[in-house]
């Protein structure tokens, strides 16, 4: 395949035109156009498998990029330059992306056509579906950061629509505003950031930031009084804090589920949390050089930990797994920050696989319990159980998918999670502060909870006897339904772990120590210190391609106590082995004391709910956040402060520069309206009055008459004479 930008860019232009001819002429194509949203996606998945079979799979294909610029806006003045490109960067990371993303999109598009068949707003909701899958694609290929900064923002508008698309529910409108709200406040400090970076660079394209890196250039350069790589490295993590929900701003995402279950699976899986972690690992040297890495490991570790405690009582099985998403995003940054680069890459895929089935079972499931009372479908998994044999497939998938995310050996979950891990326990174990051991104890105690909390959701819903006898009465049976049925079980052999760690054969330790993963995540990214650049194999990428130099180590850290690099190795393979065995004891204990309590129930969970009610208060309420931002940071900080700013702008601006300016102009009017009336016109009437007198004389005079001269000249001369004689 020939790389220009003619040849990758339908991978976003079909997804593109259908978000384009569907909002314009959707009610008149046949089903609203749902046909034309899935082909789009499908062809993107078409031309993104090309480009994944082209790095993947061909000799040394993994070692090169294609970076394409074309140039946007020049504002050039004189010694000025501001100029702006815009381009495409492509590298393994990249075709992962770009498969992932539209491979499971693809899903989606099909399970949405049964899913919302019977929805009014049914055209609508694929013309949102179409153009957020547009945008995700777009900030995937983008060769810099205000690239990913317009479709992260066009990603914020979908979900606002999406999240809100049941209108009629003002929870669903309120959620939409949250997500909407809260992801601002990183996509702020992202913008922050990236001045940060124009100031020394003076461009922010990915290739640009690695060879000012690679340069030296941030070198000495500060900003209130810290180093501005530093302040830019912590400002664009926000930006990931925001968009991937983390701590502190991880409020947005549970909510996220009141738009509909498809919206969901896209938001949790494939899109809009995957960019924030994308970011990150995209700008993985600048958090490298920032210095950065303990404090987003941190952020990551208490992210995992904190959601995966909140998931413990959740009820509703859309709300379990909103929460299992901010956790295992919560072990994608944790892993960036412990160094684990290419484990924490390899997790949000595997994490998009799977998550991406579980929602869709969830709708599954949601669509087949209809409460005849209410006129309503049922998420609350109280009035669930004994789904097994009325829903085989969906319970086939969620099994399968469960048992992924819990860690269990031959599933993705244990490649990719466990990896992150060990990695943790390695970064912990050779670092100078031995504090940060609470970063693995955080991610194993998660990892615990994680198996305990989902076979909870599985027990309550699909095993046991039916806890409302009147609902599963009228569930219908399922059958393999082609747009049903087919994503589920497409995802759920993704979910098997031969994809992601290699050979079953000869490989045969795989499963026990997960770090032996494909090449498919050797990233190409690594520590700015070595990072180089050079054209290469131009004969088939093109003589612009571009590359950053050798693989990415497993960890950051240099040896801090005089250890050798065999020394090194052996730690890393005894905390791996450790890790391993740690995360098959965790998971298999968390699975089955959720079967002692929801199972067959010989383990009563009310006790613990009675021995710590408070506890049980605290994680119902999320840990009280949403009540800190609505009674402390809004109601007592943000709103008195916007009273203050109106009424500096009211009270005091308009009044005395906006209403003062209006005083002035109306007393200048009104002197000018007395000016020209007292005094130009009197001015102008007094000299018609004068001309009139004057005319009256000159008439008199000049009357023709003789006898009128004649008497004018005497008394003129004797007027004269008598002046003289006076």
């Amino acid at each position: 395949m020939e790389y220009t930008i003619l040849t990758i860019a339908p991978i976003v232009l079909f997804p593109f035109a259908a978000f384009v001819i569907n909002a314009f002429l959707g009610r008149k194509l046949y089903r609203e156009g749902d046909w034309l949203s899935v082909l789009g996606i499908f062809l993107s998945f078409v031309w993104s498998f090309l480009i994944f079979k082209d790095f993947i799979f061909q000799t040394h294909a993994a070692n090169y990029v294609i970076h394409k610029v074309i140039p946007w806006m020049d504002l050039s003045f004189g010694k000025t330059l501001f100029k702006i490109d815009l381009g495409i960067y492509i590298d393994n990371m990249t075709a992962v992306m770009l498969l992932m993303v539209s491979g499971v999109a693809t899903l989606i598009h099909l399970f949405s056509t049964y899913y919302m068949h019977d929805d009014p707003r049914y055209g609508k909701f694929f013309i949102y579906l179409s153009l957020f899958t547009t945008a995700m694609l777009g900030l995937v290929l983008s060769d810099n950061l205000l690239g990913i900064f317009i479709f992260w923002e066009i990603m914020g508008f979908c979900s606002y629509s999406l999240i809100g698309f049941y209108m009629e529910k003002e929870r669903a409108g309120y959620a939409s505003i949250k997500a909407f709200m809260t992801t601002r406040v990183g996509d702020v400090c992202f913008l922050l950031g990236m001045m940060a970076i124009w100031s020394v660079v003076g461009s922010v394209g990915i290739v640009d930031i690695y060879k000012a890196l690679d340069a030296g250039l941030f070198a000495g350069k500060m900003v209130m009084g810290i180093p501005l790589i530093s302040f830019a490295a912590f400002c664009i993590f926000c930006g990931t804090i925001g968009k991937s929900a983390q701590f502190p701003l991880q409020v947005w995402l549970p909510d996220a589920m009141m738009g509909p279950t498809p919206c969901s699976a896209l938001i949790h899986a494939a899109t809009m949390v995957a960019a924030g972690v994308y970011l990150s690992l995209r700008m993985y040297p600048v958090m490298v050089a920032g210095d950065l890495t303990t404090f987003i490991a941190v952020i990551g570790a208490i992210t995992a930990f904190g959601a995966a405690t909140i998931a413990l009582v959740q009820n509703d099985i859309k709300g379990v797994l909103a929460f299992s998403t901010v956790s295992q995003l919560g072990y994608m940054v944790m892993g960036i920050g412990v160094g684990a680069y290419n484990p924490s890459f390899m997790h949000l895929i595997t994490h998009a696989v799977f998550k991406a089935c579980l929602f869709l079972s969830a709708g599954s499931v949601i669509h087949s319990l209809h409460d005849h009372h209410t006129d309503e479908h049922v998420q609350d998994m109280r009035r669930m159980g004994g789904l097994k044999k009325l829903l085989p497939w969906t319970h086939l998938a969620m099994l399968a998918c469960s048992l992924a995310i819990a860690g269990v050996p031959f599933f993705s979950g244990f490649v990719s999670k466990d990896r992150i891990l060990g990695d943790a326990l390695f970064w912990a174990m050779t670092h100078s502060n031995r504090l940060t051991i609470i970063v693995p104890i955080l991610g194993f105690s998660a990892a615990f909870l994680t198996a305990f909390y989902m076979f909870r959701m599985m027990f309550l819903t699909f095993y046991g006897q039916p806890r409302d006898e009147d609902l599963h009465h009228h569930v219908h049976k399922e059958g393999l339904q082609f747009n049903r049925n087919v994503p589920l079980l497409i995802l759920t052999v993704f979910t098997l772990g031969f994809f992601y760690c290699g050979s079953l054969t000869g490989q045969g330790k795989v499963f026990v120590f997960p770090e032996a993963g494909r090449e498919w995540f050797q990233t190409l990214i690594q520590k700015p210190e070595l990072a180089t650049f050079r054209n290469a194999k131009s004969e088939l990428f093109g003589s612009v391609d571009t590359r950053v130099k050798e693989n990415l180590p497993v960890t950051l850290y240099h040896a801090e106590h005089g250890e050798s690099q065999s020394e090194l190795a052996h730690i890393q393979h005894q905390a791996h082995t450790m890790g391993a065995i740690l995360s098959l004891i965790i998971a298999f204990s968390g699975i089955f004391l959720s079967y002692l309590m929801y199972g067959n129930r010989k383990w009563n969970p009310g006790y613990w709910v009675n021995r710590f009610p408070r506890l049980n208060q605290a994680l119902h309420q999320r840990y009280y956040f949403d009540d800190f931002y609505e009674k402390v940071i809004l109601a007592r900080g943000l709103l008195p402060l916007n009273r203050a700013l109106a009424f500096f702008d009211m009270g005091i601006y308009d009044r005395f520069a906006i209403d003062g300016w209006e005083a002035v102009n109306r007393w200048i009017y009104r002197f000018h309206g007395w000016f020209d009336q007292k005094v130009v016109d009197n001015a102008v009437d007094a000299t018609g009055l004068i001309v009139r007198f004057f005319n009256v004389i000159l008439r008199t005079l000049q009357s023709g008459r003789v006898q009128v001269y004649f008497l004018v000249l005497i008394f003129v001369l004797s007027s004269y004479i008598w002046m003289i004689n006076f």
